[in-house]
């Protein structure tokens, strides 16, 4: 793929619209202290399917993976948005899943949590909008590359996952609330 090819599909319709949507999903989260629960997790089921359906619609990228941008989010930058998405989750942050090995289901369950979920999604996706904002083209082709092939590695199912969790955790508010006002 030609340079010119590479810009065109780094400032594509549907990676421009990618990279607003990873913005609004790495702000929301950082924004999140205090929150109430039912806001965070309402927002949260419209953010990740507009996410997921981003991911989707990325264009296929080409990269020799020698301008992958160094990482911009911090240990502490996870743990900061871990805790606090945490910390609005509660008891709800946790749940049981399946165990997948190399793509088959174990009828072993693992506790997991929705915050290390959606932090292992910011960090991806904070180093990734991280490098559109410096604006070097290259660093921004891998950038792209790097986050589509993530997505199929990890965060796409973290993502899933997570909004399967929210899913219930807003069926339940949904339901609680519904209950106290007979």
């Amino acid at each position: 793929m030609t340079t010119q090819d590479n810009t065109k599909v780094i400032y594509s319709h549907d990676t421009l619209e990618f990279v607003t949507v990873s913005a609004e999903f790495c702000a929301f989260l950082e924004q999140s202290e205090g929150r109430d629960k039912r806001e965070f997790v309402e927002t949260m089921l419209k953010l990740l399917p507009l996410l997921y359906l981003k991911a989707r619609l990325l264009p296929e990228v080409v990269s020799d993976e020698d301008f992958l941008p160094d990482a911009q989010v911090t240990e502490a930058d996870y743990d900061y948005v871990r805790h606090l998405v945490y910390a609005v989750l509660g008891d709800d942050d946790t749940y049981e899943d399946l165990v997948y090995d190399n793509g088959i289901m174990s009828d072993e369950l693992q506790w997991r949590t929705v915050s290390e979920n959606l932090a292992d999604m910011y960090q991806t996706l904070r180093n990734f909008v991280s490098a559109y904002q410096r604006g070097i083209e290259a660093c921004m082709n891998d950038s792209l590359w790097e986050v589509r092939e993530e997505f199929d590695l990890t965060w796409g199912k973290c993502l899933v996952d997570s909004l399967r969790q929210l899913h219930l955790i807003h069926h339940k508010i949904t339901h609680t609330i519904d209950e106290d006002d007979f």
